[in-house]
């Protein structure tokens, strides 16, 4: 192959278009970095160096200097609402859905921000209305969402599980356990007006949404025992171990009254010991331990929180060993003291805690206070030093 004197010119004309392409990029880049206010950059080192008020007043600015930088609007908007100044919030969101020059996404974002606002502020109605608009579009897994949240905070149980039966149709994670506690506070509406078989049903229907639904089987025995049926009652209760053997000593107590009714308090202790031996519980163990107490003596409470605290020290076995102890003495002043200073201890650091949120409670909650999950209090309490 002979080599020809053009190639020679192939190289540096490549290496020319490469160097002019390089300079119209520069160009342009240069050109918009400029066409953006210096307000913005000072809002972004604001916000990485964690001073979020001057980043506001930064941005601010920007949106001042150039009234169509819609993306800013947003995060300025998302930045109030974080902070709490809702009332900016709506404002700038509120601004947004109004201008006519917005294509139908932006509007829709701007509505389900705006949405997001008035559910923060407590206008539960206001955003009730601004989530159903957005049933249809690309926001519906959001805004029935936050429709559930509503409804939940409203008590308004029926309709909480007609949306929550319409998020698993769209493919939503299952609302099963969920709604059988909306069924079961349906129920207990029904019982404080008397209404005993619509009560029932409810629960039935609890159970079938979630056949563990521990609250159903609770409900349930209250029910057969109000009715006066112990031997139902029993049934419902006792299928607890088989749902969720830990929220035995929600139940415990009724347990052992049942069976005293029946005079068969002897096979109520049995049951509960057997309990303890398959689910270990200081909750539990206290309701025992009270019951021997009661109805056999200090000395056969003393003996069983002796064997309890060999097997599973604590705190509160110690407490109710040491009550039992002094049960039965006046001198022992030593004794005395040390038992007093351990309940006074258990009952500063015992407590239910949501494991969601935090929230400490001196009792036990289906539904938290705080972060309104459910089942997010365990039923046990937990000791912290």
């Amino acid at each position: 192959m002979e080599f020809e004197t053009w190639q020679l010119l192939v190289l540096p004309f490549f290496f020319a278009i490469g160097w002019l392409a390089a300079r119209v990029d520069i160009r342009q880049v240069v050109k918009e970095s400029r066409s953006i206010p210096t307000s913005y950059f000072r809002g972004l080192n604001y916000l990485l160096n964690e001073q979020p008020d001057r980043a506001i007043e930064a941005f601010l600015e920007v949106t001042r200097l150039d009234p169509d930088t819609l993306e800013l609007h947003f995060a300025l908007g998302a930045l109030f609402r974080r902070r709490g100044e809702l009332d900016r919030a709506i404002r700038i969101h509120q601004n947004l859905v109004d201008r006519s020059d917005l294509k139908q996404e932006q509007r829709l974002k701007a509505l389900y921000e705006l949405g997001q606002d008035f559910l923060k502020a407590g206008l539960l109605d206001r955003a009730e209305d601004i989530f159903k608009k957005l049933e249809t579009g690309v926001h519906i897994l959001d805004a029935l969402r936050h429709q559930l949240d509503i409804y939940v905070l409203e008590k308004d149980w029926e309709a909480a599980i007609v949306v929550a039966q319409r998020l698993e149709k769209l493919g939503s994670p299952s609302q099963n356990a969920d709604t059988a506690h909306y069924y079961c506070e349906l129920a207990l509406n029904a019982m404080l007006r008397k209404e005993i078989d619509q009560a029932r049903d409810y629960l039935n229907q609890a159970l079938a949404m979630n056949r563990k639904a521990v609250r159903a089987s609770q409900l349930l025995g209250d029910l057969e025992a109000q009715a006066g049926d112990d031997n139902a009652a029993i049934g419902h209760w006792r299928r607890i171990e088989q749902q969720n053997a830990a929220y035995l000593p929600v139940v415990a107590e009724r347990l052992i009254k049942a069976y005293q009714r029946q005079g068969r308090l002897d096979d109520g202790i049995e049951l509960m010991q057997g309990y303890l031996v398959r689910q270990p519980s200081a909750d539990l163990f206290h309701i025992l331990f009270n019951t021997v107490a009661e109805n056999r003596g200090w000395a056969a409470a003393e003996q069983l929180s002796a064997e309890a605290l060999k097997q599973h020290p604590g705190l509160r076995v110690l407490d109710d060993y040491l009550q039992a102890r002094t049960a039965g003495t006046e001198n022992d002043l030593e004794i005395r003291m040390a038992q007093d200073l351990v309940h006074r201890q258990v009952s500063r650091v015992a407590y239910y805690q949501c494991v969601h949120c935090g929230f400490k409670a001196r009792q036990f909650f289906w539904q938290c206070p705080a972060c309104a999950s459910w089942e997010g209090i365990p039923p046990e309490r937990i000791e912290s030093e």
